[in-house]
């Protein structure tokens, strides 16, 4: 039976403030809070709150079943706590419908994958803790920042324990293959993969509303009618975007939310089902392994990570950054760490690409990516004057890699005495279970 796996991200920008040369070292705050609210409220009230509300609606709508799942950024749920509240509360009841599953992703929505090994399985697995903790949910399938994939980091997410990941359906990767079917990592066959349709993603993300389109008006049953009309044997039709393209990027008053809600009746109408990702990867078999020997991702006609490694600035920035990420690791500084997650985030070095693009980039404060860079690197260096204070850059290899190795046996046991506690746990809910009986 044909189904549409529906998947949506929540991820927010953190602005950096103007920050000049002259401050590196006086000035340790690097953050325009008043951007940072004003940005996430009119996020939640636009497109968050109205769209999860529906989702809702949706999810409680047995007549016409319908399931979707969401991956959201630490960084954006600790913005969301902080300043929209209300989007948490309706994230739990979405949840308590049953109808979502929840992702994993890089904690801080950054470019660890192509950085550092050690730091990309930290803040994923502290990305998948807070969704436990706030959902009671253990994520199973991975989705990397903006869908970044290659088989390396394939084989690094299953060697996590994930299932399955979802990542871009790429043409320069397909080939003749289409992307309505499930594949497997090229290194670990253990990983499913689910591929992004871009174009009936873009449909709605991208076009819905412009009205020199082709297709417009779109509606819900001309928009299945397409589903329908692919070859029989194409069973996974998987369409991911970003949430605020409902509210922000289409507007509510192109009718996206009724566009939205229509769409299982439609659906139903013609046989056509909705599932999660683990739905999806239980219920089918791969046809076959998808080969990507340099990374892919969802961002430009390219479909590949120079957005944000494209040019001398960006590598430089990048390789800068994560020149301290052992020095970062070994330290338990709460105000350290927080920029360190703040500082990976992926729109700083977007916000440097200097490509030529069919669609006008989003710079923020920044007149041009060296504002973007010099800002970024000035900042840079005072992060880094922070880190070396704790850890100084003439420490011997040796002595590092010990206490590196301490921490990453101590990570080990933490890890395998909450296995067995919530063996434990579990083994005396039985026990209690059988008393009753």
């Amino acid at each position: 039976m044909r189904t549409i796996c529906l998947y949506f991200e929540i991820h927010q920008i953190i602005h950096l403030k103007r920050y000049r040369f002259f401050e590196i070292g006086t000035d340790h705050y690097y953050y325009d809070d008043y951007a940072n609210e004003a940005t996430i409220s009119e996020v939640a009230e636009r497109s968050y709150i109205p769209a999860l509300t529906a989702l809702i609606e949706m999810a409680k709508n047995t007549k016409n079943p319908f399931k979707v799942a969401l991956s959201i950024s630490g960084v954006a749920l600790e913005q969301l706590e902080i300043y929209a509240p209300d989007v948490i509360e309706l994230l739990h009841q979405l949840n308590n419908t049953g109808c979502c599953e929840f992702l994993a992703e890089p904690y801080s929505h950054g470019l660890s994958s192509l950085g550092n090994e050690d730091c990309f399985r930290e803040e994923v697995l502290r990305q998948s803790k807070k969704i436990k903790e706030l959902f009671g949910k253990t994520p199973k399938i991975f989705r990397n920042s903006s869908l970044i994939y290659s088989d390396e980091i394939g084989a690094l997410v299953a060697s996590l324990g994930f299932k399955g990941m979802i990542t871009e359906g790429a043409k320069h990767i397909l080939g003749w293959k289409s992307p309505h079917y499930l594949y497997h990592c090229a290194i670990n066959p253990n990983l499913k993969l689910l591929l992004r349709d871009f174009k009936l993603s873009d449909d709605i993300s991208l076009r819905f509303s412009n009205s020199e389109w082709s297709d417009y008006p779109l509606f819900a049953d001309k928009y299945i009618g397409w589903i329908d009309a692919l070859p029989s044997d194409e069973q996974v039709i998987n369409i991911f975007m970003e949430l605020s393209a409902i509210g922000m990027a289409q507007h509510l008053s192109s009718n996206i939310l009724e566009f939205l809600k229509a769409l299982p009746a439609c659906a139903k109408e013609k046989g056509i089902t909705f599932s999660t990702p683990t739905d999806i990867i239980t219920r089918l078999r791969p046809v076959s392994s998808i080969e990507v020997s340099y990374p892919i991702s969802w961002v430009d006609e390219e479909r590949d990570v120079t957005s944000w490694l494209g040019n001398v600035m960006q590598r430089e920035a990048f390789n800068k950054l994560y020149s301290v990420a052992e020095r970062v690791h070994l330290s338990n500084d709460r105000r350290i760490k927080q920029d360190w997650d703040y500082l990976q985030a992926s729109n700083n070095f977007r916000f440097m690409t200097t490509k030529n693009t069919a669609i006008s980039v989003y710079r923020g404060i920044y007149d041009s990516p060296y504002d973007a860079f010099t800002n970024y690197m000035n900042i840079l260096g005072d992060f880094i004057k922070r880190v070396n204070a704790l850890y100084p850059e003439d420490m011997d290899n040796e002595e590092l890699n010990s206490l590196l190795t301490t921490i990453k046996n101590q990570d080990k046991e933490l890890e395998k005495l909450h296995k067995e506690l919530d063996k434990l746990k579990g083994g005396s809910a039985g026990a209690k279970t059988k008393k009753k009986a």
